[in-house]
């Protein structure tokens, strides 16, 4: 008489929650881990930060301190004007919720993040489309540049770098951030 055959047993292996899943990291790097106090329990956590484009250009010496943060600056004002591809719940269907379109806030921020694309040349321009992918929508320049492009043509990754560096420099002097300089 024949035995029965076991079926095999698979195990998988858990997955360490202390760090990146596989997938996320090979969407780009992580700071190591930094442990704080949780603001609303006070209980210890550990976390990582994602690396940005912005910083690690500041860190390789790409841009200078102005120009970084230019960058911050009209990044804190584009998602204060929630222009970003996250759409949050319409407050209309939040009970006691009202379904007013816009803040103030929100208006203002609009208005400051036009004005910066006016200076960059418009919503068509390389240096326009670089801040409002690559800073704004905090896309990669290598996924702007073979993705979007300029005109819809892909670019080259170190010339879209350079694009942005320029518009970047061109954004520092727009808020007043680089010092003066006379004309000889």
């Amino acid at each position: 008489m024949a035995g029965k055959r076991r079926a095999k047993r698979i195990t998988q292996s858990a997955e360490d929650l202390s760090k990146p899943s596989k997938w996320r990291l090979q969407h780009g790097g992580f700071s190591e881990p930094i442990r704080e106090a949780d603001p609303e329990t006070g209980s210890p956590v550990q976390h990582r930060r994602a690396v940005d484009t912005i910083g690690l250009m500041l860190t390789n010496g790409t841009i200078t301190a102005e120009m970084h943060d230019a960058a911050v600056l009209f990044r804190t004002r584009f998602r204060a004007a929630a222009l970003d591809a996250l759409q949050p719940m319409p407050w209309d269907r939040v009970p006691g919720g009202v379904g007013d379109g816009m803040t103030e806030r929100q208006a203002m921020a609009r208005r400051h993040v036009a004005e910066a694309m006016d200076v960059l040349g418009g919503f068509g321009s390389a240096a326009g489309s670089t801040v409002w992918h690559v800073v704004g929508l905090e896309r990669s320049v290598r996924e702007w540049a073979q993705r979007q492009g300029w005109g819809g043509r892909p670019v080259g990754a170190p010339q879209a770098q350079g694009m942005l560096v320029a518009a970047l420099c061109v954004l520092a002097s727009h808020y007043g951030l680089t010092p003066g300089r006379r004309a000889a």
